[in-house]
């Protein structure tokens, strides 16, 4: 009976460390996530091996692993304020669509570590905005260069991140403010100028539909001129006899013709 609690405490002393190494050997990665291995006696971070996949992993008790999510991710800078070309005050809303490169996990994490996302994506995105924001004026801002903005801070911010092993999907302009005495007189404008389109316009259809009078004018003049042109005495003389001739035959109608006129031409004193 003595010797059995002596025998069942090292057993349980066993039974605790090998629960303890499990528990430090195996961790558990899910879904949309990936780990970067860190060996405590073999090198530190590991950056010439693919990062650990989705699931039940089994590592070295004295190591450990960083897990980072790999999905798409977003963040929205609310409200940055930067200037435009004329040192005007322009608040913008702007969203950044971004996740880390799976292929380059464990450089991103030796070189920028977890808090990735402060160090690298929301600083660069502020200076690219206040950048390219100050090469344009805030009517441009307003209308026209809108999607010209987008593009720029995309493509320079996606130029200084990718290279630090982050990768951008998408920059989006959601919002830009003016200072309301500026968006009133730019609004002022616009209207103006969508004025003045519209009157033009008026101008420009009204020319066409003279013009068009004009051409069917004149060709009715060309018409008469060329008929004029064809017409003889001889046939007016014939025509005239033929309107005498129906106007005669007419139930309705009673001529008297009474000799002819300096034309030859019969003359009409009557038709009751």
């Amino acid at each position: 009976m003595d010797k059995l609690p002596k025998i069942g405490l090292p057993i349980i002393i066993a039974i605790v460390i090998i629960v303890v190494l499990l528990a430090k050997s195996s961790v558990n990665i899910g879904y949309g996530e990936a780990g970067v291995l860190f060996k405590t006696f073999g090198g530190g971070v590991v950056t010439d091996e693919p990062a650990l996949g989705e699931g039940f992993q089994i590592i070295a008790p004295w190591n450990k692993v960083y897990i980072y999510n790999t999905k798409q991710q977003e963040v929205f800078e609310k409200k940055m304020q930067v200037l435009s070309s004329n040192g005007l005050e322009i608040s913008l809303d702007v969203s950044v669509l971004y996740q880390p490169q799976l292929a380059n996990l464990g450089l991103l994490h030796q070189t920028k570590g977890e808090n990735y996302l402060d160090i690298v994506i929301v600083p660069e995105i502020r200076a690219v905005a206040r950048s390219v924001v100050g090469r344009y004026t805030p009517e441009q801002l307003y209308s026209t260069k809108r999607d010209a903005i987008q593009n720029e801070i995309y493509e320079e911010t996606k130029r200084k991140v990718e290279p630090q092993y982050i990768q951008l999907n998408s920059v989006l302009v959601r919002d830009v403010t003016l200072p309301p005495t500026i968006k009133q007189a730019i609004e002022r404008k616009l209207k103006q100028e969508q004025e003045s389109l519209e009157y033009e316009f008026r101008l420009v259809t009204a020319a066409k539909e003279a013009q068009k009078v004009i051409i069917e004018a004149q060709g009715k003049a060309d018409a008469n001129k060329i008929l004029s042109a064809s017409l003889t005495d001889k046939i007016l003389q014939d025509k005239g006899i033929e309107a005498t001739v129906k106007l005669s035959e007419s139930a309705n109608s009673k001529v008297i013709v009474i000799g002819s006129g300096d034309s030859g031409m019969p003359i009409i004193l009557g038709n009751q």
